[in-house]
């Protein structure tokens, strides 16, 4: 149970969050705004999401991830009707960036996945987180053409209140997450937090992995948000965007359990080289081929299957080195470099697009990004810190 709420925890959170790409033009429209103000707000969505993560991951290992998610999913559906109601940028930002992105940092995958990785064993940690964080792409694969639905019948103002009314069904499901199940078998010598956030701060590793994790920020909500602007430039249909986010949404469901059981069964960090590397080939491979719907549609199916492959491999690797104690606070600490890089591809995005009229600058960029996290997890020193081995032969 615990594993299929948080699911559908981060089905609703992770997947409402992947329709605001479906804002963009039509805010961007009514109110006169360059892409540039759009993207800046869901810039400022992520890395507030990022800053506030180390904290809300505390406060789930303190007091239990059930009452965070509950705090959070309130939040996240006033958050999306006061963004129905913003004509000006400012409040755009406030309500976009700054009450939707703590409300994201409470009910995503540092606090959520904390819960299922307590909940089961170490051999089958990757594929139980893997399962959940395919709940984000069950999300979009659902949320992303009911986004488009209600805009199509309702109007996007009447649309983001009805996505904000779906968020709030995150409350009930919190009660399973408040149970703190724990797999006795992981047990170890309990650690004071500053003593861990010193350990982590001190392994190489760790910083390695924040720096990966920063790539697969800056790929996803880039492409997330203006991927369906770039379809409608290059003159294809503006339905064609939803759909490309959908087949995205689809194919991360097979791709996040794939990657969560190679991960179980090989080097975590070999394995996640592996995925940032096939992520370049793809991105060139959009940049080559002429742009069509079909081409779109194989973009969005590739790069889907590597979408949140990162976040259960990311995830496990830090408990895999540092124990289970303070998963959602080190994880939360990860996290934040995901959401810096996050803010840096959507808003330069937006920047450069109005600056040159073209994407293909950022584009470029990804594909480098992503040569460069497949080689910076090689080095990481994967083995289970001291204290933990010697726990482990105890037991």
């Amino acid at each position: 149970m615990i594993v299929v709420c948080a699911t559908l925890v981060l089905a609703l959170s992770i997947g409402t969050r992947l329709t605001f790409g479906l804002f963009l033009q039509p805010m961007s429209d009514e109110y006169g705004w360059g892409r540039g103000t759009f993207a800046l707000a869901i810039a400022l969505q992520n890395l507030v999401w990022g800053l506030s993560q180390p904290f809300f991951g505390m406060l789930a290992d303190r007091y239990g991830p059930g009452r965070v998610v509950a705090i959070g999913g309130a939040g996240y559906g006033i958050g999306l009707y006061l963004m129905s109601q913003a004509t000006t940028p400012s409040a755009l930002h406030l309500a976009t960036g700054l009450l939707i992105g703590l409300s994201l940092s409470a009910t995503s995958f540092a606090v959520v996945l904390g819960a299922v990785g307590r909940a089961v064993s170490e051999r089958r940690r990757t594929m139980a987180m893997g399962i959940a964080s395919a709940g984000g792409s069950i999300g979009q694969f659902v949320m992303v053409p009911t986004g488009h639905a209600l805009m199509s019948s309702m109007g996007w103002v009447a649309a983001l209140g009805m996505l904000g009314l779906t968020a709030g069904l995150m409350v009930p499901l919190a009660a399973v997450l408040a149970r703190r199940k724990e797999d006795p078998r992981q047990a170890a010598p309990p650690q004071r937090m500053r003593a861990a956030l010193g350990e982590a701060g001190a392994h190489r590793g760790f910083w390695l992995l924040s720096a990966g994790f920063f790539v697969c920020g800056f790929h996803v909500t880039f492409i997330a948000a203006h991927l369906p602007a770039y379809i409608a430039d290059n003159g294809l249909s503006a339905g064609l965007g939803a759909t490309a986010l959908a087949t995205i949404g689809f194919c991360n469901i097979l791709g996040s359990w794939f990657w969560g059981v190679m991960g179980g069964r090989h080097s975590k960090k070999l394995t996640l080289s592996s995925l940032y590397l096939i992520r370049s080939v793809v991105i060139g491979g959009l940049v080559i081929v002429p742009v069509s719907d079909l081409s779109i549609l194989v973009f969005s199916g590739a790069m889907g299957f590597l979408w949140l492959g990162t976040v259960p491999l990311t995830n496990a690797l830090v408990a895999q080195i540092f124990g289970m104690q303070y998963i959602s606070t080190l994880f939360g600490i990860v996290f934040l470099s995901h959401q810096v890089g996050a803010f840096l591809g959507v808003w330069l995005g937006g920047y450069v697009y109005d600056l040159t009229g073209s994407y293909d600058l950022v584009w470029y960029i990804s594909i480098v990004l992503g040569l460069a996290a497949a080689l910076l997890h090689w080095p990481i020193d994967e083995e289970p810190l001291p204290r933990l081995a010697s726990a482990a032969d105890q037991a």
